[in-house]
């Protein structure tokens, strides 16, 4: 089939991919202003901001791989289509839960005991982050579902990734406008009388979000099986006889954890995602203690990271259609490897500006890149495609929370005001993390021209592996189901 036919329409590309602009808004305000809110703003203690955070993670990295095995085996409300029935209900969860979360327990005052305050949030972060878990993996897997050309999937990443930047700068803006526009005897610094406008903060994301999400499901349509066909792919066994022999049966989430390329990707994604959340939790902290610029730096930096990124999203797909996969992933490791380099030998106040250039691109390269190796995987086993996205996920989830509490663990500043050796500190943080995470994922790249990223398990005949005259031009491990 030519790729005109696989190719979906521009207003359905545009129509997908706001379909996680919510979750993008969401998460924007989740990982940059929610220490800061809680610590600052409603003056809770760093260990209890930091639990609340702790127990978001560890609720989404639970969350994520049950959704998606619960994502793959129901049928969704009537025929609207199981991944869109799914993300209704994680958006209708976000929307109702996140403005609770920037905002003080209802009837309290300032003195009001932190336990209350904790015991009042834990459940709507609870909410919120199922809701983020079951948007984020219905709508990724939906990408192979809505093409099956591997070009049109990256093209599609791409534009997703792009919003996903979009977002993030509109969070920055939307903050920018807010305190513009406070008035001019209201405190420089931060504090409980900012609680108003992250509240309207909240409201606003959640009103853009609520209008993205709307769009998604009016213009989004998932391709429907009919009911036979379902009741097939879920009572009929993996090995028929009837079947052909060349023919392979749907990989069921059992089949994927015998998929050796199934933990190489999750480790791939893992790093890719631990380069990204890490250098974007601590760079703040990188520009305020190491090189001590002006806080406007720390909104300027942030902006041209994701600028250069939303630009470098919409060449992925050429690129990945001239050099492959593996090559355009080698590229974006490059540029954080530069990134790291730039870092630890030009540290230059101006010159953090092509820094950023470069871990912007590079950021954006690998996260397109290994997304799509994902679905390049799942290919036509798109009926249990929400538990591998679930899975690549959790190992996300459970890797930042760890890095984070690593790195904590290791600041060498115990007090609450930072000392002198906080900008050392924060400087290896960002070359280290960057640096040493980009080379074990270069390790992992080089991997797969030994083992390449591919189902390597076949069933032909009851035997796991090609068929006979397929072993002569392949090889493999191959065993019998039991």
């Amino acid at each position: 089939m030519s790729d005109e036919v696989l190719s979906l329409p521009l207003c359905a590309r545009l129509s997908y991919s706001v379909g996680h602009f919510l979750n993008d808004l969401c998460a924007s305000m989740w990982f940059t202003y929610l220490l800061v809110y809680y610590h600052t703003v409603l003056a809770i203690n760093n260990y209890n901001a930091g639990i609340l955070l702790l127990i978001g993670q560890v609720a989404d990295g639970l969350c994520t791989p049950l959704i998606g095995y619960e994502s793959d085996r129901t049928r969704g409300c009537g025929k609207y289509g199981k991944r869109k029935t799914w993300h209704l209900i994680g958006s209708t969860c976000v929307i109702l839960s996140f403005p609770f979360i920037f905002n003080p327990p209802v009837g309290t005052s300032a003195g009001v005991s932190q336990w209350i305050e904790l015991v009042y949030f834990i459940p709507f972060i609870i909410v919120f982050q199922f809701g983020w878990a079951a948007v984020q993996i219905s709508h990724l897997s939906l990408i192979p579902e809505l093409v099956a050309n591997k070009h049109e999937r990256v093209e599609l990443t791409a534009f997703r990734y792009a919003f996903t930047v979009v977002a993030n700068i509109a969070v920055y803006a939307i903050v920018w406008v807010l305190f513009r526009f406070q008035t001019d005897d209201v405190d420089s610094s931060l504090g409980r009388q900012d609680i108003p406008m992250f509240r309207t903060l909240a409201l606003v994301v959640v009103g853009i979000g609520f209008v993205t999400t709307f769009l998604f499901h009016i213009g989004t349509r998932e391709k429907l099986r009919n009911e036979a066909e379902q009741t097939a792919d879920e009572h009929t066994p993996v090995l028929d006889s009837s079947r052909k022999s060349h023919s392979q049966p749907l990989l069921s989430w059992k089949h994927w954890l015998k998929e050796f390329s199934f933990y190489h990707l999750a480790l791939l994604y893992m790093c890719t995602r631990l380069i990204i959340n890490l250098s974007q939790v601590y760079i703040a902290m990188y520009l305020t203690y190491t090189l001590q610029l002006p806080k406007n730096y720390i909104a300027m930096i942030p902006l041209v990271m994701y600028i250069s990124g939303f630009l470098s999203s919409f060449l992925m797909k050429p690129v990945n259609k001239c050099i492959g996969r593996n090559m355009t992933y080698f590229l974006g490791i490059v540029m954080i490897l530069v990134f790291a380099y730039w870092l630890w030998f030009f540290q230059i106040d101006n010159s953090i500006f092509g820094a950023a250039v470069l871990l912007g691109s590079g950021s954006a390269t690998i996260l397109v890149t290994s997304l799509s190796m994902t679905a390049d995987l799942i290919g036509e086993n798109t009926q249990s495609g929400a538990f591998v996205y679930g899975s690549m996920s959790f190992t996300d989830k459970v890797a930042n929370g760890l890095g984070v509490v690593i790195i904590q663990a290791l600041h060498p500043c115990k007090t609450q005001t930072c000392c002198a050796q906080c900008g050392p500190f924060y400087h290896l943080v960002m070359v280290l993390v960057t640096g040493c995470i980009a080379c074990v994922a270069l390790l992992l790249l080089g991997a797969t021209r030994i083992w390449p990223i591919q189902i390597r398990i076949r069933y032909d005949s009851g035997m796991i592996g090609p068929s006979t005259n397929e072993k002569n031009a392949q090889s493999g491990d191959y065993r019998t189901i039991n």
